[in-house]
């Protein structure tokens, strides 16, 4: 008879109502392991904590390591306690082969026999130390530098995924299938509720907006959140910032007037005519202290020092002067400004939101407003899943978030 390959790992926190333990025992199962419960304490209020001490056999040492490592992101670690391993990177732009993948759960590793937080919490890196040794974050991959620090392997790692949180309000709850029947009414509620709770904590919120919420008549909208104080950062394209200012200077959106929802005469031209113009003035922040750009959401964002990253993609025109279009430079001046996010609202844009939750740490709640049921859901997907999702077009939603903001 084949001796099996034995680990022992515990779990703790809300595993019960969250089901994050069915998971865990199923995960083992499916992946051809088996496994025995040593121990479990189920808590007794909703409150408390519950515990789980689960011996995990599989036949190989190979199919261990791969149960352990998919248990190990549901929040699973080893009984007996080890540090953290090192490996050198061997190149530049590369990790070593092992390297642990990161979540956007909140991350430990066991460093000299003491835990330690990971700065810069972010999915899909690597984890790098200091040269002193006694600090951790988050690294992306292009960023590595041949003789850099990295972690390897699940020993000495320990994620907090959200599962082990109680359930506190909607942002919990609806973490589920979008659909466009959901009541729209208690979701925008809570998350203009978030909002104020993370303006009053003194957090950044950190708006991704896409161009419909131009062409649907929503600058002034966002234009007076800005001003109400409800948007400190701005994520977006080339798109949203030249429609916002063709607005500004022509009244339309893609050559179709905002008054009368009607193509102006050469209106298709617009879009270029204000690039060009606005490249020739040299830039958004000169176009508004010359007084040629009066209104709008980049407007506001020059006049309250809102900071803003436009990204730029292969289908722009122009671009416009500030937009980067270096993808690796549009990412890292993102990140530059996610330490200190509190909520971050995506409003019509896939692509940039599935960027941005892409960099942001699992504890920083997210609502994210499209008419397309897939944006949220490929969100969620791609592990998300902080993300409260709401099926509407960009303006009556903005205008209903407004309202309940009192901006």
């Amino acid at each position: 008879m084949t001796t099996p390959f034995v680990e022992e790992v515990e779990l703790q926190g809300h595993i019960i109502d969250s089901l994050l333990l069915p998971k865990v025992l199923d995960e083992i199962l499916t992946r051809g392991g088996s496994y025995e419960l040593k121990d479990i304490r189920v808590g007794r209020r909703q409150s408390d904590a519950s515990y789980a001490r689960i011996e995990v056999r599989a036949d190989t040492a190979e199919r261990l390591q791969e149960i352990l490592g998919q248990i190990h992101d549901h929040g699973a670690v080893a009984v007996h306690d080890r540090d953290c391993q090192i490996e050198l990177a061997d190149m530049d732009g590369a990790f070593p082969e092992s390297f642990y993948s990161t979540t956007n759960f909140r991350t430990q590793i066991r460093l000299k026999s003491e835990w330690i937080d990971v700065e810069d919490q972010e999915m899909d890196c690597g984890i790098i130390l200091d040269p002193e040794g006694v600090a951790a974050r988050c690294i992306p991959m292009t960023a590595v530098h041949k003789g850099d620090r990295i972690v390897v392997g699940h020993a000495g790692i320990r994620v907090f995924p959200a599962e082990s949180q109680a359930r506190a309000n909607l942002f919990e709850f609806m973490a589920s299938p979008v659909s466009s029947e959901k009541p729209k009414g208690v979701t925008v509620r809570e998350i203009a509720a978030e909002m104020r709770r993370t303006r009053e904590s003194g957090e950044k919120i950190l708006a991704v907006l896409g161009p419909a919420v131009v062409h649907t008549g929503g600058s002034e909208v966002v234009a007076r959140m800005i001003r109400g104080g409800f948007l400190n950062v701005l994520f977006a394209g080339n798109a949203l910032a030249t429609h916002d200012i063709e607005q500004a200077l022509y009244g339309t959106s893609l050559g179709v007037s905002l008054d009368r929802g009607l193509p102006a005469d050469e209106g298709h031209e617009h879009h270029l005519r204000t690039i060009n113009k606005i490249r020739r003035l040299g830039g958004i922040s000169n176009a508004v202290a010359q007084g040629i750009v009066k209104s709008g959401i980049m407007y506001e964002c020059v006049q309250h020092r809102v900071p803003f990253v436009l990204a730029g993609s292969i289908r722009d025109d122009g671009p416009l002067p500030e937009v980067i279009t270096d993808t690796l430079a549009a990412q890292n001046e993102m990140r530059r400004h996610v330490p200190g996010v509190g909520f971050c609202l995506m409003v019509a844009t896939m692509l940039h939101s599935i960027a941005t939750g892409n960099l942001l740490p699992g504890w920083v709640k997210v609502g994210c407003v499209d008419i397309n049921p897939a944006t949220v859901t490929k969100l969620m997907d791609r592990g998300s899943i902080q993300t409260v999702g709401v099926v509407s077009d960009a303006e009556p939603f903005l205008r209903a978030l407004a309202a309940e903001l009192s901006v």
